[in-house]
């Protein structure tokens, strides 16, 4: 018969070293709720813990009633809870400085006289240099190792694929740069008329930059320390999201936790009486629930129930751990 093998408890208590977790999946779905509530399981047992969002269309602090944006901020009345809304402007901005910088030096290396102003503005005009602030926020946020436990609210799940797919990304783009510069400095050397070696501040640039982005694949790539979990709704769109992706996640060696299943209307509090319209979506739901046991074979990690109110506040995500975590 179809059911949870491992609940989330289960799962999390398996991997007692978890310290990066992700939740994913379509728009809409409840990701923001899942991810807090995971904080707040974490934080109830003593573990510093913080809940951060990567999606450019925050909600947290919607979630949690209290403003979370810009920075690390102690969640009211939970003891270890941080939240944190991570704020990409100021990122880009001083990305925008570095870029000039690095763009001035590689024309001043090549002897092109042109202003490097307009090469900036075509860079960082790419839809792209968003992603690559928040993915750069992200990692700062990890590699400072300030708290026990991260747990991050994503953006739908294909800005979380190239948002978590940047670390490898950006290794293969690095690692051709730095051969393409290496020939170009063995060339020009080998052309120029004083032997003087010259100093290469872009390729010390490429190196730690490499160094980087190795230290974030290897800890995304952890299965000790990281997990993504799929939330999706008993429906045919956000299964086929999941399906679509969650092959690639595999593939990119990020490890994928499961599943939740959010919005399960109780079959137990449906009667023959019902309208008809709340007979045919418990009708719908069962089909597609087959689907998800079969789909994601013990894979599912909870099945949430639809409550007759919205999770609001932390005395509402309080009382909602235990839809989740049983």
């Amino acid at each position: 018969m179809a059911g949870i093998e491992k609940s989330m408890v289960q799962y999390l208590q398996d991997r007692p070293k978890l310290k990066f977790i992700f939740f994913g999946g379509k728009g809409g779905v409840g990701k923001t709720v899942m991810a807090g509530v995971t904080a707040m399981y974490f934080a109830k047992q003593g573990r510093k813990t913080i809940l951060a969002s990567t999606n450019p269309v925050h909600s947290l602090s919607g979630l949690l009633t209290q403003n979370v944006f810009g920075q690390p901020t102690a969640v009211t009345n939970v003891p270890n809870l941080w939240a944190y809304e991570i704020d990409t402007k100021d990122t880009i901005e001083r990305s925008k400085v570095d870029i000039k910088n690095k763009i001035q030096w590689f024309l001043k290396f090549a002897e092109i006289s042109t202003q490097a102003d307009q090469f900036v503005e075509s860079a960082t005009m790419n839809p792209a240099f968003e992603e690559s602030a928040m993915f750069e926020n992200m990692i700062d946020l990890m590699f400072k190792d300030e708290y026990d436990v991260y747990v991050f609210d994503t953006a739908p799940t294909a800005n979380a694929r190239r948002l978590l797919g940047m670390s490898k990304v950006y290794s293969l783009w690095v690692n051709k740069m730095m051969k393409s510069r290496e020939e170009a400095k063995s060339l020009r050397e080998l052309l120029s008329f004083t032997k003087k070696k010259e100093e290469d501040p872009l390729m010390d640039y490429l190196i730690g930059f490499r160094d980087r982005m190795a230290h974030a694949q290897k800890l995304l790539t952890d299965k000790e320390l990281t997990s993504f979990f799929f939330v999706t709704l008993p429906e045919a769109l956000p299964i086929a999201v999941i399906k679509r992706f969650i092959n690639w996640f595999h593939e990119f060696g990020i490890p994928v936790g499961g599943v939740l299943v959010n919005m399960v209307i109780q079959k137990d509090q449906v009667k023959d009486s019902s309208p008809e319209f709340v007979r045919n979506r418990v009708a719908m739901q069962d089909s597609y629930m087959d689907q998800i046991w079969k789909d994601f074979e013990g894979g599912v990690r909870a099945v949430i129930p639809l409550l007759d109110n919205e999770v609001r506040g932390t005395e509402s995500l309080d009382h909602f751990v235990k839809n989740v975590f049983v």
